[in-house]
């Protein structure tokens, strides 16, 4: 634990305390995969101080986001980022911006430094962590343009449906990482939590529509990828959202 890194108070909230919005699964990486964290991590992976769990972020935590990227940039961060597809495409197309993924499946992040190396990019960070504690302790409050949740865990079950990320409690954290003005942007194949985004949206104090209509357009910045085709091919339409962060009155 890092000397400057104060100890939390003993009411401090835990996450793990309340439902995530994962399912937590230790799958063998291939020996591709596991040489690209031994190689790849030094440079691309924000070595986070833990606090209850293998992904939690303990508090007073923040980075200091131009030393980590070495330059002042606009910032997006993209939650959940899987295999990564989606943020290597943006960050080999816009290398004046910085990107951070976030995710807890660690296959995903060293295929996503994998593909980032090969294709020689430098604007990419990741940290493998729970989203929520990400956006609440490590990131700096208004440090952040844009926030990026495209197609999470629908938890279609309705016993399953309290850990959905898109809920009450998100707006608040995903409002404190982003400066006056920035954007979160959200997509989802699953329709039934699509109205579920846009009512939560609706209820939260810091956030106006960026769109006008029931739906935003499709967002220009998300390449297709085989996860959104395969919701395409089975018949679901893709449902986009986009929220401007508007300061507090």
């Amino acid at each position: 634990m890092p000397a400057d890194v104060p100890e939390p108070p003993a009411d401090a909230p835990r996450y793990r305390e309340k439902p995530v919005s994962f399912v937590r699964r230790s799958g063998r990486m291939s020996d591709a995969q596991e040489r690209a964290w031994a190689d790849l991590s030094p440079f691309y992976a924000i070595d986070v101080p833990r606090d209850a769990a293998a992904t939690s972020i303990r508090p007073g935590s923040a980075i200091d986001v131009a030393s980590v990227y070495g330059r002042t940039a606009p910032l997006v961060v993209e939650i959940g980022s899987g295999q990564g597809h989606a943020i290597v495409h943006a960050a080999q197309e816009r290398p004046d911006v910085d990107f951070l993924a976030v995710e807890v499946f660690r296959a995903g992040l060293a295929r996503t430094m994998l593909d980032a190396d090969r294709a020689g990019i430098r604007n990419l960070r990741l940290v493998e962590a729970n989203a929520p504690e990400v956006l609440e302790h490590l990131l700096p409050e208004g440090s952040v343009d844009e926030v990026w949740v495209f197609f999470p865990d629908p938890w279609h079950k309705a016993k399953h449906n309290k850990r959905r990320l898109i809920a009450p409690p998100f707006p608040p954290l995903a409002a404190r990482a982003l400066r006056p003005g920035g954007i979160l942007r959200l997509a989802t194949d699953w329709e039934e939590y699509a109205l579920q985004m846009r009512d939560v949206m609706s209820d939260a104090a810091d956030f106006a529509p960026a769109f006008e209509g029931e739906w935003a357009p499709r967002f220009a910045g998300r390449t297709m990828t085989a996860f959104e085709r395969k919701g395409l091919a089975k018949g679901r339409d893709i449902r986009d959202l986009a929220y401007e962060r508007v300061p507090r009155r």
